[in-house]
């Protein structure tokens, strides 16, 4: 009797690090480089690495089925960019408290209620972080927000029904919005 050939994944070895490189903190991220060994070859590699907290994006629909959105310049992209709110986990915060109190600062909504839909790694290939994703359902409006310093954000408010058109128009470009709405779609349809 012949066993079962291994997974893809029994037979993928971690990368030993044999050095730290020295840390440059830029306040969001930490960055060094690793110098780490293929445990196949045995040979030296250099390896970025990022330290970032890990984040929370907010899917945020109003009791009339509008997707609660924000708009705000980025830097790295030199363009303004449609997003769902979200933001930065504080040290010890739970990612559900960390969801409300993002979406309330940024847009001056608060969720009815609040439901877990996923986590993702941003970047694995040299991030630490992970992208929580929440549903926020019934979301009002109790306020115009508290921004933080260094954010400048326009509400806007969208039918629910438009998403697959600002996504394949482009109107919403950022790669961890798009996923969570994907996560979105999929709870959905699991629960079918």
């Amino acid at each position: 009797m012949s066993s079962a050939p291994e997974s893809p994944k029994s037979q993928v070895k971690p990368w030993p690090r044999l050095r730290r490189g020295l840390e440059h903190d830029f306040t969001v991220v930490k960055v060094r480089e690793d110098v780490v060994m293929d445990p196949r070859t045995n040979l030296e590699h250099p390896r970025v690495h990022m330290d970032c907290a890990d984040w929370v994006n907010v899917i945020a629909v109003t009791k009339q089925d509008e997707l609660v959105m924000v708009r705000q310049f980025r830097c790295g992209i030199e363009a303004a960019t449609l997003e769902a709110p979200g933001g930065v986990i504080d040290p010890g915060e739970d990612p559900a408290t960390a969801a409300a109190r993002e979406l309330e600062e940024e847009t001056g909504y608060r969720a009815g209620r609040l439901e877990a839909l996923g986590v993702v790694h941003p970047n694995p290939a040299f991030q630490t972080n992970r992208c929580h994703t929440y549903l926020a359902l019934d979301c009002e409006r109790v306020s115009d927000g508290d921004l933080d310093e260094g954010e400048d954000i326009a509400v806007e408010l969208h039918p629910r029904a438009d998403l697959p058109r600002l996504i394949l128009e482009g109107h919403i470009t950022h790669s961890l919005v798009v996923v969570a709405f994907f996560l979105e779609r999929l709870r959905a349809e699991a629960k079918r």
